[in-house]
């Protein structure tokens, strides 16, 4: 049996101090490598379990920074979409005071011009069609809104500017003006900013014929602008020489409703023969004559036939704006927010609108339009009988149809522009809700309401601008418009302050949770390194008390070996 080796007491309390030490030296290296004092609960649990507990509350804030960073992303966009609808907004109003000048540029004021030179004309009777008590109609409307009639009869003897003095007196005066333009051709205006109708009638006879008619116009300058239709089967009765002037630079029905009492405006799908004059009153198609219609541009290009039956509010759109003849200068629309029909020029060179029923059976009919002072044609009970209206449009027309249609189009955009602010779900332009949480109890918030700012929601309406109350109006919803998205603007820039800078504490907070759990666990590295090196002194001097303690053995063996 080997016997133990048996230590002395000097070596083995050397070798414990030495153990003692290593044991110091591997725990003060690990705290050297970590940089933590304390690294598990057995190190110290009060401060191990309360700086876990400050660094999950760290944890909880940063995920909380996430969702508080989406926030401000979501108000970002929102602020971003505001500034471009600003510039929309700027750019339509851009638009409005360009209509304002075309409208003032273009006096839209009805009016008619001649082509033919009247100047010095001593007694009109004296020019090729025109005869002694030969009749021209005026249609206007009083300061009540009636309609009034007067009629001009040209007499011998009578010269131009007895002629102008009779149209300037109508109406005991104040309703029209008459003047030569530098050519000597007669123009007529309504200036109180009404529509009127002249109708020319040849030898103050109803049943003249329709040649008379429209050589009296002509004769007077008007030839290339009336709608020269004969009613009543052709007989020659109640010939129609007339134009129709406008203050608009669009025709506009009158409101098409549903026929049956209290429904409101027609539907665009609804049929024209079922569509009513009044709220539950005659209607204004009555197609017995299974009447087709017409329109005609400057007297010369002329639509295809569109039958009356069988086609509906939007049927009649639709073959006005496709027809290859007259759909790249007009443009048809109905609004049945208003139950109006509306025919625009969308071409300069258009100055007249000529519109025409004409039966294809033998039974009347009528087509009810309301446009201008007409109201109604009504061709008689013959196959091929025909009535019509020629309208001249008030001036500027073109530029005012065009103005309108790029109001529109930046209507149409900024409503594209609203449905694009949407992010992470939330589009705060559509009245969306943004909750933005600050704590991770999720009872500290602030809630940013949005709001509708689309076209509509800003208040803004399709363009028409044909008359200056029109233009001032959409001028003021234009500045309503700007109004709301300032305030808005304002609104949501106030929620990213706030989120802003509550953003800025929770970093703060989680710092401070951080340093504080830090303080709790990590390590003085200077001293630390102090006691390290201290340490491996220590450990060296324990290794040579070590080998001084075993020299005395070392000294019992020399003995033996001598």
């Amino acid at each position: 049996m080997v016997s133990e080796v048996i230590l002395g007491a000097g070596l083995r309390a050397n070798l414990l101090s030495l153990q003692r030490t290593q044991v110091q030296i591997d725990q003060v290296q690990n705290i050297l490598s970590t940089g933590l004092r304390v690294n598990s609960a057995l190190d110290n649990p009060q401060n191990f379990f309360q700086a876990q507990s400050l660094r999950s509350s760290s944890n909880d804030l940063l995920r909380l920074l996430d969702g508080v960073g989406q926030s401000i992303q979501t108000v970002k966009a929102a602020d971003a979409a505001v500034e471009a609808i600003s510039s929309l907004l700027n750019q339509a109003d851009s638009i409005v005071e360009s209509a304002r000048e075309a409208l003032a540029a273009g006096q839209l004021q009805a009016s008619i011009t001649g082509n033919v030179n009247l100047a010095g004309k001593s007694s009109l009777t004296t020019i090729s069609g025109i005869s002694n008590t030969d009749d021209v109609y005026f249609e206007y409307y009083n300061t009540s809104g009636v309609l009034q009639t007067a009629s001009i009869d040209i007499a011998t003897g009578e010269s131009t500017d007895d002629f102008i003095a009779e149209i300037k007196d109508i109406g005991g005066g104040g309703y029209f003006n008459a003047e030569l333009t530098s050519e000597g051709f007669l123009k007529i205006t309504e200036i109180r900013g009404g529509n009127f109708t002249v109708n020319f009638t040849a030898d103050n006879n109803a049943a003249a014929s329709n040649a008379a008619d429209t050589s009296l116009a002509s004769a007077l300058g008007f030839g290339n602008q009336i709608n020269a239709t004969t009613r009543n089967g052709g007989a020659a009765t109640n010939a129609n020489a007339e134009i129709t002037a406008l203050a608009t630079t669009k025709l506009k029905s009158g409101a098409f409703y549903e026929t049956v009492a209290g429904q409101g405006f027609a539907e665009a799908s609804d049929l024209l023969t079922g569509v009513a004059a009044t709220d539950g009153g005659a209607a204004r198609f009555a197609a017995a004559g299974a009447p087709n219609i017409t329109f005609r541009i400057n007297g010369t290009t002329t639509s295809a036939n569109i039958a009356v039956s069988g086609t509906t509010i939007q049927g009649l759109v639709d073959a006005i704006n496709t027809d290859v003849n007259v759909g790249n200068l007009i443009d048809a629309s109905y609004d049945a927010t208003t139950g109006q029909l509306s025919i625009s020029a969308i071409d300069s060179s258009v100055k007249t609108i000529t519109v025409t029923s004409t039966n294809t059976a033998a039974v009347a009919s009528t087509v009810d339009f309301d446009f201008g002072t007409d109201t109604s044609f009504q061709p008689g009970a013959a196959i091929g009988d025909a009535e019509g209206e020629t309208f001249t449009l008030a001036s500027a027309t073109a530029t005012l149809g065009s103005l309108e249609s790029d109001y529109n189009s930046i209507l149409t955009q900024i409503d594209s522009l609203v449905e694009d602010a949407k992010f992470q779900g939330v589009n705060l332009l559509e009245n969306g809700t943004l909750n933005t949480f600050f704590n991770k109890e999720r009872t500290n918030k602030l809630t940013t309401q949005g709001a509708n700012l689309s076209s509509s929601g800003l208040g803004l309406t399709a363009a028409n601008f044909t008359t200056t109350v029109n233009i001032d109006d959409a001028s003021s919803k234009v500045a309503a418009a700007k109004t709301t998205l300032q305030n808005f603007g304002a609104s949501i820039s106030n929620s990213l302050t706030i989120i802003q800078t509550r953003e800025t504490f929770i970093n703060d907070l989680v710092e401070t949770n951080n340093e504080g759990a830090d303080k709790l666990t990590l390590a003085d590295q200077n001293e630390e390194g102090a006691k390290l090196l201290a340490l491996q002194t220590r450990q060296q001097l324990g290794v040579t008390a070590l080998s001084l303690a075993a020299q005395g053995q070392q000294s019992v063996l020399r003995l033996f070996a001598s």
